[in-house]
């Protein structure tokens, strides 16, 4: 249940940098966008960094879970 919560936010995410790339390299192509577009690419940027951050906030809560129930829960998405 844990894992998917985690891998479901992963997903999330990744669409959001997707989402955020895409549209600022759109709005990049007009003189009047681009400003909006370049604010896109930095908000795909700190969204680049959720990931890792996701990545980690998952291992330190499966640590926490496998100390208290002694379960192996170390496997990877």
């Amino acid at each position: 249940m844990i894992d998917h919560r985690y891998e479901s936010a992963s997903i999330v995410n990744d669409v959001l940098v997707a989402v955020f790339f895409t549209t600022g390299s759109v709005l990049f192509f007009s003189e009047s966008t681009q400003t909006v577009g370049t604010w896109l690419f930095l908000l795909g940027s700190l969204d680049l960094l959720a990931r890792p951050v996701i990545r980690l906030g998952r291992r330190v809560h499966l640590q926490r879970l496998r100390a208290r129930t002694g379960d192996d829960l170390s496997y990877d998405y």
